[in-house]
């Protein structure tokens, strides 16, 4: 499966569990994700403008969005950390990717991405964005 799949996936099913009351975000909660998803907006941008981006560009964006969550699970416990940690997961093979590429041997083992990956990352960064974002409106809307 895709990134964008994946990360869909797990968002379907974060959605589940607050639908279903199994979990329920703390004021903290709510307050993290509403930071991490304005500092993934601003990593990766809409479709349009970040693919006029060199490639080099899109990655280093990608790979600022991975740490952003890496950041956000370092901050939090429980649902929260368990769902942003399983996205980062799937976000993970961009730290693989190397732009522009090396001499044969001299990129401890890093490959160049194919614009269609570094669409799909992009995407899947929307879509965590999007997720992390509709939490906050859904939280509010309960309190």
């Amino acid at each position: 499966m895709d990134m964008t799949g994946s990360v869909g996936h797990i968002v379907a099913e974060a959605r589940h569990q607050l639908a279903q009351g199994l979990w329920e975000p703390t004021r903290s909660d709510i307050v993290l994700a509403r930071r991490t998803a304005q500092s993934l907006a601003e990593a990766v941008g809409r479709a349009p403008a970040q693919t006029e981006l060199p490639s080099i560009e899109r990655l280093a964006r990608v790979r600022e969005a991975l740490a952003c969550v890496a950041l956000a699970v370092a901050r939090t416990h429980g649902h929260l950390a368990w769902f942003l940690g399983r996205c980062g997961s799937e976000l993970a093979p961009a730290l693989h990717w190397g732009c522009p590429p090396a001499p044969q041997g001299r990129a401890f083992g890093t490959a160049l991405p194919t614009p269609g990956q570094l669409g799909d990352a992009e995407e899947a960064i929307r879509i965590l964005t999007a997720a992390l974002t509709g939490a906050n409106a859904a939280s509010r809307s309960t309190n």
